[in-house]
């Protein structure tokens, strides 16, 4: 079979900044926290192989461990989308119609009426800014987005005639749900645990840009891009690189996305054969 282009492409970026962040649990060119203000603003050296910020300290090690905390984020917030809103989604097609799909559904659509930045504002209003807050308001803002996706997944598949027999034969509702929906509507919840991968490296960047994630002193790309605005054009370096690795990490994450789309659609196969 072969591979689509883009899921090459995007699987070698995201791969590469993986690589990254696993490098940076066993080594970085320079320790993160460690400020030297004599070496403030220096450009690319041997030293400082991408130059150091306005406290001193490097950037590619600052950029390593900001991609640990952005993609750290981004897997837990999608990890409680995915554990808890695809039961939902489930349970709201297996009672079609009823009570609890109507409940459900109009939780989720409740829950859209706040984007994640409002949820984070609401969540550190009480608790505080910290990347765990951020975890909660992104993973909050995934719960629906999944729902949904596995809700009209299952919707098509509950018309089946297989589906019909196993009803026939005494199989509850769950174990229907367990053993025949979910392994059929499994490539479109990898596809969008894809999507919503790279917008939970947009909003965890979002919320460090505005102090509602990452603190101080731990690296964040949103928070190098807010502490980098005021001297965009003094010093444009210290906005750009940041802001390149978000694109980058968020380019490899779609392309990856519409890959295993491409890859797992049958529609699709056939229509390219």
């Amino acid at each position: 079979m072969k591979l689509p282009v883009q899921l090459i492409l995007g699987a070698a970026l995201t791969v590469l900044f993986i690589a990254a962040v696993l490098l940076s649990f066993l080594w970085t060119p320079h320790d993160v926290i460690l400020l030297s203000i004599s070496e403030k603003l220096q450009g690319p050296s041997a030293k400082y192989w991408l130059g150091t910020d306005h406290f001193g300290r490097d950037l590619l090690s600052m950029l390593m461990v900001g991609a640990r905390t952005s993609i750290a984020v981004a897997i837990v917030a999608v990890g409680i989308g995915v554990i808890i809103g695809v039961p939902l989604g489930l349970t709201a097609a297996a009672n079609r119609g009823g009570w609890l799909d109507e409940l459900i559904m109009r939780g989720n659509d409740l829950i859209f009426a706040f984007p994640s930045l409002v949820i984070a504002i609401l969540i550190t209003a009480v608790f505080g800014p910290s990347a765990t807050n951020a975890i909660l308001a992104i993973g909050i803002f995934n719960i629906p987005v999944f729902a949904r996706v596995s809700r009209g997944g299952a919707l098509s598949i509950w018309t089946l005639d297989y589906i019909l027999a196993a009803r026939v034969a005494g199989k509850s509702a769950t174990r229907i749900s367990a053993e025949h929906i979910l392994p059929n509507i499994a490539n479109l919840l990898i596809v969008q645990g894809t999507i919503q991968f790279s917008l939970g490296i947009l909003a965890e960047a979002g919320l460090s840009y505005v102090g509602l994630g990452a603190q101080p002193p731990t690296p964040s790309w949103g928070r190098m891009l807010a502490d980098a605005q005021t001297m965009i054009y003094t010093t444009p370096r210290l906005a750009m690189l940041p802001g390149l690795a978000i694109i980058a990490m968020v380019l490899g994450l779609n392309l990856m996305g519409d890959g295993l789309r491409d890859l797992l659609d049958p529609r699709i196969r056939r229509a390219k054969a």
